[in-house]
Order: C-alpha cells, then sequence, then structure tokens
C-alpha cells in the first residue's frame, strides 16, 4: 500500500495559520499593538493606508531586539513570552503563542527595523511570503518599526473577501480603541492616509475614555471601585439615561486584556434591571483583576474569549459593585419612607452655626386707636336698594312671547355616521383606529394602513428624489447648534457631507465638532442630535451587512427617524393627506423596511363575518 500522509511544507503550514490568526488587517493591527505593549513601549504609532490592505505599520519605543531575535521572532512557536507549559497558567503579557509574526510574514510583505538600547546599530529584514529577502545592518532608533504591505498578496480569493476600505478601517479602528483604552499610561497616535485620527497623551483612565469617545460622555460616566479576594473591579458605567439600542460602547479588560463575556454581560444588565428598557445596553468600561492561575486565556487564537474558574462567583461580585455605584451616586432612585425631605438642612447653610433671631417692637403702636379711627370711617359694602320694577326683567319672556325667544345651540357634535349628501359628492371618509392605524374606504371595501410605516415610506422615496436630484430645501437655524462627536463619527460625517447637503443639511465639521446651520424643512431642531447619532450608527453597521448605497441607507434611516409613530394623533387632513401621498409612491405596498403597510377587506369578506 502507498504511503498517502506527508509533512506540509513550511510555508503552507504557515498560510493555514495564518487563516486562523489573521482573518484580516484588523487582526494584524491587534497582533503588532500588543507585541509593541509588551515590549514596554511609552508611545506607539500606528500607521494605516487603503483600510490597512496596504499599508500597516506600527512603530514603538520598546526595548527592541537583537539581530538574532529579529530573525528568530519570525519562525512558528518561538516567542520570548513562556518557556514552559507552567507559563500558560500564569500569564502576564499580550502574546504567548509565537505564531503572529510568523502567520503575519506568510501572507504579507514585511519590513522590520529594530535596535536595542544597548546596540549603536539596529537590524533591518525584509520577507516576502514567510522568505527572507535581506537582512542586513541599519541605523534606526530604539525600539521597532514593523510594516506589513500588500496584505493576503498571495492568497487572492482571502483577499477578494475583505471589504470596503471605510469597514476595514473602522474594525481597525476598534481594535486601536481596545488597546489604548487598557493602557492610558502609554502615549497612541493614528495616522490614516496621512490624517491624524487619534493622538492619545499618557494620561489617566477616565481622561483615555474622554479622548477616545469625544468630550459629551464624561457627563455620563459613573465610577466603580469594588475589591475582593475574588477580584478587583475598577472602572466606569454611565448613566442609565445614556443607554443605546445598539453595543458599542460596553468593554470588559481582564488582567490589562480586552474580552467578550456575555455572561458577564448579563451581570451589568441584571444591575440595571429597572432603570433601562429591555431593548437598550448600557455602556460601561470595566478593569477586571484576577488571579492569572484563575483565567484560561489559551481558547480562541483571538484571545478574546477566556474562561474564569469562578463565574458565578464574579457575576454576583460584579452585580452587587454596579448596583451600588448606581446607590452611591444617586443614579439610582431611592425610597425611604422615614425621611422628611422638609427637615432636611440645605447644602449652603449646614457649615453655619444657628442664630437668635431677633424681635423688634414698635412701641408707638395703639391697635384701639386705629381701630376707633377706622371705625369712624368705614362704610358698609353692602346697601340695601329698592326691589321695586323687577317684574320689567321679564317682561320679554311673559307666556305670549315665547315664541321669539332664542335659545344657545349645542354646537357641531360630530356623527358617527357621514351623512349621505356628504357620500354622494364624493368625499373621502378616514378615520384613526388605536392612533396606529388609518382606515379609508374603497369601492370594493376598506383599507386598513398602518401610519407609521406609510409615512417611512413616503419620507424614503422623497429623500431619495432629494438626493439624486439635489433640490432639498433647507430652513436655516437663527441660533447654529454645535454637536461633539468622536474622532470616528466626524471622519464618517465627513464621507457622507455631500449626501447630507443634498437632503438640505448644512454642516460646517471640525476636528472633534460639527456645526449645524441648516437642516431639512420636515425636521424639527429639537431632533437633529438623535437624528445624527442615528445616522451614523445604521451608517456604520449599513456599509458591512446590506451592501446599501450611501443614498439608500441614508434615506432609510432618516425615514424611520422622521416618521410619524404609533400613539399620534392625527387630524382629519393630516389623514386623508397620508393616505393620498401613500398611494401616489412608486412602491406602496412595502415600506423602506420590506414590512406589510396596509391591507385591504372587500365587502364580501366583512359579509362573512356575520355569517
Amino acid at each position: 500500500m502507498v504511503d498517502i500522509i506527508k509533512l506540509l511544507p513550511d510555508h503552507v503550514a504557515n498560510q493555514i495559520a495564518a487563516g486562523e490568526v489573521v482573518q484580516r488587517p484588523s487582526s494584524v493591527v491587534k497582533e503588532l499593538l500588543e507585541n509593541a505593549i509588551d515590549a514596554g513601549a511609552s508611545s506607539i504609532k500606528l500607521i494605516v493606508k487603503d483600510g490597512g490592505k496596504a499599508l500597516i505599520q506600527v512603530v514603538d519605543d520598546g526595548i527592541g531586539m537583537s539581530e538574532t531575535d529579529a530573525r528568530l521572532s519570525f519562525e512558528r512557536h518561538a516567542t520570548s513570552k513562556i518557556s514552559s507549559a507552567e507559563d500558560l497558567f500564569n500569564l502576564r503579557t499580550k502574546g504567548f503563542r509565537g505564531e503572529a509574526l510568523a502567520s503575519i510574514a506568510a501572507i504579507a510583505h514585511v519590513d522590520l527595523q529594530t535596535r536595542t538600547a544597548k546596540s549603536e546599530t539596529g537590524t533591518h529584514i525584509k520577507i516576502e511570503g514567510s522568505k527572507v529577502v535581506s537582512q542586513e545592518v541599519a541605523v534606526t532608533p530604539k525600539g521597532s518599526s514593523i510594516a506589513v504591505k500588500n496584505l493576503f498578496f498571495n492568497i487572492p480569493a482571502r483577499r477578494n473577501f475583505l471589504k470596503s476600505n471605510q469597514v476595514e478601517l473602522r474594525h481597525i479602528t476598534d481594535e486601536f480603541q481596545r488597546v489604548a483604552l487598557v493602557h492610558p499610561s502609554v502615549a497612541f497616535k493614528y495616522y490614516n492616509n496621512g490624517s491624524e485620527l487619534f493622538n492619545l497623551p499618557s494620561e489617566s483612565f477616565r481622561q483615555r475614555i474622554v479622548h477616545v469617545f469625544g468630550n459629551r460622555i464624561n457627563e455620563r460616566l459613573v465610577p466603580v471601585e469594588e475589591e475582593t479576594e475574588v477580584i478587583k473591579i475598577s472602572g466606569f458605567i454611565s448613566k442609565p439615561e445614556f443607554a443605546k439600542k445598539s453595543r458599542g460602547e460596553q468593554f470588559f479588560f481582564a488582567n490589562g486584556r480586552f474580552i467578550r463575556s456575555p455572561y458577564l454581560h448579563h451581570a451589568i444588565v441584571a444591575a440595571f434591571e429597572g432603570l433601562i428598557k429591555p431593548d437598550v445596553h448600557p455602556g460601561y468600561f470595566l478593569n477586571l483583576e484576577v488571579d492569572p492561575s484563575s483565567i484560561d486565556i489559551n481558547i480562541h487564537p483571538t484571545k478574546t474569549e477566556v474562561k474564569f474558574d469562578d463565574e458565578n462567583t464574579l457575576y454576583a461580585i460584579l452585580r452587587s459593585t454596579v448596583k451600588h455605584s448606581l446607590g452611591q451616586f444617586s443614579v439610582a432612585p431611592v425610597l425611604d419612607f422615614e425621611r422628611d425631605r422638609n427637615l432636611d438642612t440645605p447644602y449652603a447653610y449646614q457649615q453655619k452655626e444657628a442664630v437668635l433671631p431677633k424681635v423688634a417692637v414698635d412701641t408707638n403702636f395703639n391697635p384701639f386707636a386705629e381701630e376707633a379711627q377706622t371705625v369712624s370711617k368705614q362704610t358698609t359694602a353692602y346697601k340695601k336698594q329698592s326691589v321695586k320694577g323687577w317684574e320689567d326683567l321679564y317682561a320679554a319672556i311673559s307666556p305670549d312671547n315665547f315664541s321669539s325667544v332664542e335659545f344657545e345651540s349645542e354646537g357641531n357634535v360630530p356623527e358617527i355616521f357621514e351623512s349621505q349628501d356628504d357620500i354622494s359628492q364624493g368625499q373621502q371618509i378616514t378615520f384613526q383606529l388605536k392612533r396606529k392605524y388609518v382606515i379609508t374606504t374603497i369601492k370594493s371595501g376598506m383599507v386598513v394602513i398602518d401610519q407609521s410605516r406609510a409615512h417611512q415610506r413616503i419620507l424614503f422615496e422623497k429623500f431619495l428624489q432629494d438626493i439624486t436630484v439635489k433640490e432639498a430645501v433647507s430652513q436655516q437655524l437663527l441660533f447654529p447648534m454645535e454637536l461633539n462627536f468622536t474622532t470616528k463619527e466626524v471622519a464618517l460625517l465627513s464621507n457622507i457631507k455631500d449626501s447630507l447637503s443634498s437632503l438640505g443639511f448644512v454642516l460646517a465639521i471640525s476636528k472633534e465638532s460639527v456645526k449645524v446651520t441648516g437642516i431639512p424643512s420636515i425636521m424639527s431642531e429639537s431632533g437633529i442630535g438623535t437624528v445624527l447619532e442615528e445616522l451614523l450608527r445604521d451608517f456604520s453597521e449599513g456599509y458591512e451587512n446590506g451592501g446599501f448605497s450611501q443614498a439608500e441607507l441614508m434615506a432609510k434611516t432618516l425615514s424611520k427617524s422622521l416618521a410619524i409613530k404609533t400613539g399620534q394623533l392625527l387630524a382629519q387632513d393630516s389623514q386623508i393627506a397620508l393616505v393620498n401621498d401613500l398611494f401616489g409612491c412608486k412602491e406602496p405596498n412595502l415600506s423602506p423596511f420590506q414590512k406589510k403597510i396596509f391591507i385591504t377587506l372587500s365587502g364580501d369578506e366583512i359579509d362573512k363575518k356575520f355569517n
């Protein structure tokens, strides 16, 4: 029998391993940033081009590598983090497998420059697809600079599966934020296509959160602090009123490493029970410090899924800690039936001593003298007058004159059934049911319309036309409104600014804020912030999930935000206008989100209900 099992070549084995470690450009960013942290860097620079497809470069001022270490670092299972199996249960570094650089070098062009503090010269290595092209002595600063170019150049199928540059950049930014948040003492700089996205100095954890997510998040943060024998918890949670329908501000860090844990997330949600709606998610930035021997990180190549020894205890401690913080900082409502707020000392008077009240006496006051004077001048308010001639008041309505008396009418009381005259004149009849449905009649029976979905369809087609024709009407604000956004959100707004202008928005975009001077005519000033936030959220998610065009996705979001809602009372004229506008649309049957807008009931179907 012929032997059929054989060893794979190293370059093939490296490409297979790369499929697990490097899923997209953000995976490379994560591995390189964590290597820089493990190297003890105090300043890290990330440079990205074309969503990481053309270039990902990380420059740090860490300890650097010697010539031998630099060459050996690209071999599989070569690492300085661990030396024995026992070290897996006492991990204090980000990496430990020794597969990252070998996997990256197998599917990209890698350029490494590094130097230690004790060496006068450094090492420059170039690798293409696991093959060392050159290795030479170079003059380079202390630390390491590793550039990854042309990712997946030798795996075209994998490269074709990558998303657009905007989506890949969003994933890279997410990984950058996770590493930057958990290491506030390290300074970070982040550049995309030559423009600076983040410049984070060394600072406190709260300052780092504010610099990453914008100044508006500062007022939302509530401190959390607890230390037990099992776990030490520190960080911040967001106030309940700022909980969002989409996730994005939920961060768990275990021993300085970003993790995902649905079980511990449920503990946070349970602590907010009764304070937020069921379909929203609270924000949190929590550092968890546990004994390294009680946590297993070696589960998945991404190292974001971990296993704790005693998750039930951690769940209980985390839930009670968050509840305590909500109560301690008066975020959660408290019922105290023994307390009388009227007896509380005002804050401004708590440190003041009690002062004996002074009594002033008027020695010239004589109540008897004034009373006598008053009585002498007083006149009676009621004066009895003659009542002769009262019969004249009723002379006009004597029994003989009742036929000429006019009485006040009862006003126009609407009837349940329209008169036959109105129907014969062709007047459209509509009425609202449960403030959700608009019902109108047709020749064959009746139509029941969902008012919210119908308005969404009407607005959707209007916005699409405005974006295409670019003739939207804009109303200028008397007082311009300035809104604060994160650097990531400002960059996204810049990309869609032209489409927003076509809809009627007039925006002036700066580095961390947006000044709104004009809005669409059908939009209210109070809803500007909410609409733009929903637009940014849906736009960032829509790129990856639906493949919609920019105009279609924007029209969908705005129609959903500005459409009338269930429970809104509509006047008769508004009901008629809604019905006419709906059936004037190109597609009146379905909403922009592919949901049925109306149903019809024929006369025969109604007759069957009575049989």
